[in-house]
This record gives structure tokens, sequence and C-alpha cells, in this order.
């Protein structure tokens, strides 16, 4: 206990009370450094100087994307809330309520549509922040009414995917998602749209056993890590040292799992040449 707690009244004490948010200032995983959450923001969750990509929220991810930050948000299905009436330490209905409070979405994938460089494109992006950006049935059905609108709307079809992989709490339920989702990229390249996927630091498991690797381009950002099961499980299976940056987006792209690793602040422009490309568009006027 200080003196101002001691001495000084609590109406008083409330008031030299500052306000301060806990992240004020955002420490680098990789460097250590301290960053301004302002100026962190404002280089799209970059740290500026070791260049670590930090996870970003869907929404500045969009606002980024899409020109002028202009998109509309496509609802997502609903779904059973608690198919298998789960309970670990707490009930998943539980864990629902509070991730929905804490991202404001209704599940791990949000969509949307606008137009990138002038060109109408579908996206869809998955949050680490819900559940580790798990794959449930509200993602599977969030994904799959995402190609269903880029069939319809006749656009091309982008995906972030950030997840550790199936939602152990819907089980067979979950792992059903994978062969859903995979027949619904199938019918977009049946329609001759592109599927486009951005690999983001996590995406792992079942997702990367799915969808996330039948794009028709696969780009990653820098040092994200991408795999199915884990680098110290494969060790423990195989008995042998895994190579340096193993499962990281670069070491990926040298060995032709990647196509493209594309710092996030030349993602906007990379994905707009590449829709063009892929669907014979004219290309966009310098200004």
């Amino acid at each position: 206990m200080n003196w101002i707690s001691n001495v000084v009244p609590p109406k008083i004490r409330s008031m030299l009370k500052r306000e301060t948010p806990e992240n004020l200032w955002v420490k680098c995983p990789e460097s250590g450094a301290l960053v301004f959450h302002k100026d962190l923001e404002a280089n799209l969750f970059v740290v500026p100087g070791s260049g670590y990509h930090m996870k970003i929220p869907p929404r500045a991810r969009l606002d980024a994307l899409f020109d002028d930050g202009q998109y509309e948000t496509i609802p997502v299905p609903e779904v059973p809330a608690d198919p298998l009436k789960f309970r670990d330490v707490k009930r998943y209905t539980d864990r629902l309520k509070e991730n929905r409070a804490k991202t404001g979405a209704y599940d791990a994938v949000t969509l949307a549509a606008g137009a990138l460089q002038g060109m109408p494109v579908t996206v869809a992006v998955q949050d680490f922040e819900f559940l580790g950006g798990s794959l449930g049935m509200g993602a599977g059905e969030a994904i799959v009414a995402g190609i269903f609108q880029a069939i319809e709307r006749r656009t091309p079809f982008i995906i972030f995917t950030a997840s550790g992989g199936a939602r152990m709490q819907e089980g067979m339920f979950s792992l059903m998602q994978m062969p859903r989702t995979t027949v619904a990229v199938q019918r977009l390249k049946a329609a001759k749209l592109p599927y486009i996927v951005v690999l983001t630091n996590p995406t792992t498991g079942g997702v990367t056993a799915s969808y996330a690797m039948l794009g028709d381009i696969h780009i990653a950002e820098p040092g994200a890590v991408i795999g199915f099961a884990g680098a110290r499980v494969i060790e423990q299976t195989i008995r042998e040292r895994l190579p340096e940056g193993f499962q990281r987006a670069e070491y990926l792209r040298q060995h032709g799992m990647v196509d493209l690793v594309v710092p996030r602040a030349e993602m906007r422009e990379t994905l707009g040449r590449i829709c063009r490309l892929l669907t014979k568009a004219s290309p966009v006027e310098a200004a």
C-alpha cells in the first residue's frame, strides 16, 4: 500500500488515477522492441523495425484491402450453437458468447464484397482471435456461403486463412467442414472464377488439409507458420531434426508449396494484379 492509498480519500484518489489503455505499447515477439499501438495500427500491424507481421483484425484488413475502405458485409449463416452439448472447464455455449463479445463477429469467418482496384471481388477473412480461428460449422458455412456469393456475383473469391485447425467442441461436425468447403471450391472452379488463398500466421491443421491449399494462387505473409501437424510433433514422429525455418512461408516458397511471399503493405496491389490476370481484365490505368 502506498501513501496515496493510505492518506488520500477515495473520491480524490479516483480523480488522480490516470486511465491508460492496456495495449498502449505492444512488444514485438521477434525483436522485443516496444511499439506504440497507434504506430503499429497505422503500419497495418507490421512492426516498423523488424517487419514482423502481427495478427490484424478482420475489419482493419478489409479497410486496407478495398478501394477507399468501402465494402459490403455479407451476413454469415447461423448454425446450431452446441450440437454435442460439449463442456470442458466451461460450456461451449459460454465460450461462443465470450468470443462473440470479444470480436463482435458471429464466428471465425467474416465475409465482405466490394471493389479492389476497380474490380469486384468477394472476400473471406478468418480471425485467429475467435477460438483460434478454428474450423467449425459456423466458419464452414460462412466459407461455403462466401463462395456461392462469388459465383452468383461472378467475382474472384479471396480468402485470408488463419487457424489452428478443426474445432474440437464440434467433433465430427467440424471435420465435415473439410469436404464441404472442398466441394464448394470445386464449384467455384467449375464456374471458371479465380480462387486466391492468402496464408497468414498461423494456418495449420484441417484448414491446411482442405480449402487453404486448393487455391489457383497461394500467397503467404512473411514469416507465417503453415503446415498440418506441428513441427515438434513431426520431429518426435520421424526422430530427426527439422531444417531451419521449416513450415515458415519463405521455406515453403523455396520448396514450391507457396507461389508468393508478399508483405502486407504490398498485398492490395498484388491481389489486384493477380485478379486482373486471372480474369483477363484490363490493367489499372496509371494515375
